[in-house]
C-alpha cells in the first residue's frame, strides 16, 4: 500500500485550481441512467470514487468512456441489462446507492446491497426507501445467504407523492429527485437538502428534459415526464477541496490564490477563518487566503446542514485550531462518529479532549511528525494539513481514502511549495 510523506513546509504560496466536485459528479453520473441517449459530463475529477461509479454504470449495461486528459465522461445507457448492483462495487462507495432511484424509475425494479464508504457514523438509507414507498414501490430489506444486507424495490410505474424527509439528507434528496422525474404526476420533497450539489443535479436533470423546481430550498417540486434525453453538463467546483486549500494557507501562514471556486459555497469557512484573523479576499482572479499576523486566535465551530458549517470541513478546521492561540470548541451535529481523526492528531502531540459529539481543542500545540492513518477521506486531508505544520516527517497510511476525494492533491500542494510525496 502506498503512503504519503509530509514534512514541515513553511508558508505555502502561489495559485491553485480547484477540481470538479466529487459530491456533485457522482449523482450526475447516476442520472445518465435515466435516458438511453448519450450524456456528456465535463470537468470531471480523476478520483477513485469516479472510477467506481463508472464501473457501476457499466455493470447496468451502459457504455462509459472517461477521457482523463480532457476531464470528460461520455455515458450511453441505451439498454439496461440488469437492475441489480454488484456488491463488490457498492461496498466500496456509499454514493453507489444513488443509482437506485434512476434504475427503479427506468426499469421498475432495483436491487442494491447496503452501501459502504467512509466509516464516519451510521448513515441509514431508510429515508430513500420511505420515499420510494410513498411513490408506490414495494420495498423490502433482506438478508442473503452470506448475511449481507440488501434492499429491493419493485414498481410498475412510480407515482408522484408528497414526501417529508425527517432530516435533510443529501443522498435521499438526490435519489428521490431522480426517481421522481420519470414518475407519473407531481412529487413534492419537503425538508429537502439545500446543498449546491442538489442544485447542480437539478440543473442537469432539467437539461435532460425534466421539470424540477425549488432546488436549493427546503421544498422541491418535480413534475414527472415520460422520457428524458441526453445532455451535456459541466460539474461545479469542489467546495470541500477549496476549503481544504484555504486551511492549507491558514495553517502554514501562507498566501494562496484559489481559482475555479464559488465563494458563496464556502461562506461559513470564510467567516470562521476571518474570526481567527486570517485574511480572505474575494478577487477577480479567485479567492485569496493569506496570514499577515504572527498569532491567530481561536474560534468555535458547529457543523450543520448547508448553508451551515460543513461537516466535511470539520476535521481540517479542527487541525488548524490545534495550532492557534487559545481554546476552541468543536461540535459535530451531522455524523456521530466523525472524531476518529482526533486519535491520530494526538499522536502528533495535539491536545484535544472529546466527549461525545463535542471536542475541546486546547490550541497552541506544537505539532510533531508521526506515523498516522487516514481513517476516512476528510480525516486524511486533515492529517496532510497537520503534516505541513508539524516538526519533522509525518507518514500517512491508508491513503486510498484520500484518493477517493482529492484529485492530485499532492501535486497541487507541491506546486505551492509543500514538501509532500507519495511513496510505495
Amino acid at each position: 500500500m502506498s503512503k504519503i510523506l509530509v514534512k514541515k513546509s513553511g508558508a505555502l504560496k502561489g495559485r491553485v485550481e480547484v477540481s470538479g466536485s466529487k459530491n456533485a459528479v457522482l449523482p450526475l453520473l447516476a442520472a445518465t441512467l435515466l435516458t438511453g441517449e448519450e450524456c456528456v459530463i465535463a470537468d470531471v475529477p480523476d478520483l477513485k470514487d469516479v472510477e467506481v461509479m463508472c464501473k457501476l454504470l457499466e455493470s447496468f449495461g451502459a457504455s462509459v468512456s472517461f477521457d482523463k486528459e480532457k476531464k470528460k465522461i461520455r455515458v450511453k445507457a441505451e439498454k439496461i441489462t440488469t437492475s441489480e448492483a454488484p456488491c463488490e462495487l457498492v461496498k466500496l462507495m456509499r454514493a453507489s446507492v444513488v443509482a437506485m432511484g434512476p434504475i427503479l424509475a427506468r426499469t421498475g425494479k432495483a436491487k442494491v446491497p447496503l452501501p459502504g464508504g467512509c466509516a464516519i457514523g451510521d448513515r441509514p438509507i431508510n429515508l430513500h426507501l420511505k420515499g420510494f414507498h410513498a411513490m408506490g414501490a414495494d420495498v423490502e430489506t433482506k438478508e442473503d445467504e452470506e448475511q449481507s444486507g440488501y434492499v429491493q424495490a419493485v414498481c410498475k410505474q412510480l407515482k408522484g407523492a408528497e414526501i417529508y424527509l425527517d432530516n435533510p439528507s443529501v443522498g435521499a434528496t438526490e435519489n428521490l429527485m431522480m426517481a421522481a422525474v420519470l414518475a407519473k404526476g407531481t412529487t413534492v420533497i419537503e425538508n429537502a437538502a439545500e446543498e449546491p450539489e442538489i442544485v447542480d443535479l437539478a440543473n442537469y436533470l432539467n437539461k435532460m428534459g425534466a421539470n424540477v423546481k425549488g432546488a436549493g430550498t427546503d421544498l422541491i417540486k418535480i413534475e414527472g415526464v415520460k422520457k428524458l434525453h441526453g445532455a451535456n453538463h459541466a460539474v461545479i467546483p469542489d467546495r470541500i477541496e477549496a476549503g481544504t486549500f484555504m486551511l492549507a494557507a491558514a495553517i502554514t501562514k501562507g498566501d494562496i490564490l484559489i481559482t475555479n471556486m464559488l465563494p458563496n459555497h464556502v461562506r461559513p469557512v470564510i467567516a470562521k477563518l476571518r474570526e481567527c484573523g486570517v485574511v480572505v479576499e474575494d478577487t477577480d482572479e479567485g479567492l485569496r487566503v493569506s496570514v499577515k499576523r504572527q498569532i491567530l486566535r481561536a474560534t468555535d465551530i458547529k457543523t450543520l446542514p448547508y448553508p451551515g458549517f460543513p461537516t466535511d470541513m470539520q476535521p481540517q478546521f479542527m487541525t488548524f485550531l490545534t495550532t492557534v492561540s487559545g481554546p476552541s470548541v468543536v461540535q459535530e451535529t451531522v455524523f456521530e462518529n466523525r472524531f476518529m481523526h482526533i486519535k491520530e492528531l494526538k499522536k502528533m502531540k495535539a491536545t484535544i479532549i472529546a466527549r461525545g459529539r463535542r471536542a475541546i481543542v486546547a490550541g497552541g500545540s506544537k505539532l510533531e511528525g508521526a506515523k498516522v492513518r487516514a481513517t476516512d477521506l476528510r480525516a486524511g486531508a486533515a492529517l496532510i494539513l497537520a503534516g505541513l505544520a508539524a516538526k519533522g516527517e509525518t507518514e500517512i497510511s491508508d491513503i486510498y481514502h484520500i484518493e477517493r476525494g482529492y484529485d492530485g492533491i499532492c501535486g497541487k500542494l507541491t506546486a505551492l511549495g509543500a514538501n509532500i510525496k507519495i511513496v510505495p
